[in-house]
């Protein structure tokens, strides 16, 4: 069995003003940073062997912290990158909210139908999630690995590998320095089809 710790960035000042980051490489704030120190106490004696994260600024500073802190080596991640939100990235949520509510509302209800002016559509970064998700348990069958994966894609991660449903995709934005255990049986997560 793979037990993979899933852990979300720590936060940055887009988070703290409500904005909506995206693919935008924005650093770790102060919060952020003590996020992360928190998440490393707390990750400490779970046996993680090796930590992956995407390039993006806060998965990857995220990643460095605890993998020198705990001396753990850092591998990158890829097709992993945030969702792309295109001219939504910047915005606060309220104001796409107050902007387009019908659009936010159907965001929230079906996600899976909503394409951000010049993003990128969920299906999309579930084809990622799933391919990235693919290569990374032909790799590791057993022991413990560590992921570094900004939300909204760190649900669609969960989502995939516990053949569930990602749940509130604006929810789970407020989840940083956050982790959790996802114990995976490689051969019964779904394979993609070509």
């Amino acid at each position: 069995m793979l037990r993979i710790i899933l852990i979300r960035p720590g936060s940055t000042d887009y988070d703290q003003q409500a904005r909506i980051q995206g693919t935008l490489d924005i650093p770790l704030n102060s919060q952020g940073m003590a996020e992360v120190a928190r998440t490393v106490d707390q990750v400490k004696d779970r046996g993680i062997e090796l930590l992956y994260a995407p390039t993006c600024e806060p998965a990857r500073q995220s990643a460095n912290i605890i993998g020198k802190d705990l001396g753990i080596r850092v591998k990158k991640l890829d097709r992993m990158q945030n969702l792309d939100y295109g001219l939504w990235q910047g915005l606060q949520v309220g104001e796409v909210r107050h902007k387009h509510p019908r659009v936010y509302r159907q965001w929230q209800e079906q996600p899976e139908n909503v394409c951000p002016p010049e993003g990128e559509m969920l299906e999309q970064a579930e084809e990622r999630v799933r391919a990235a998700m693919t290569k990374l348990l032909r790799r590791h069958k057993q022991g413990v690995i560590g992921m570094v994966v900004s939300e909204p894609l760190a649900s669609l991660v969960r989502g995939y590998l516990t053949c569930g449903e990602p749940g509130d995709l604006w929810k789970a934005l407020a989840g940083h320095g956050s982790w959790e255990i996802v114990d995976v049986e490689p051969v019964k997560v779904p394979v993609p089809s070509p």
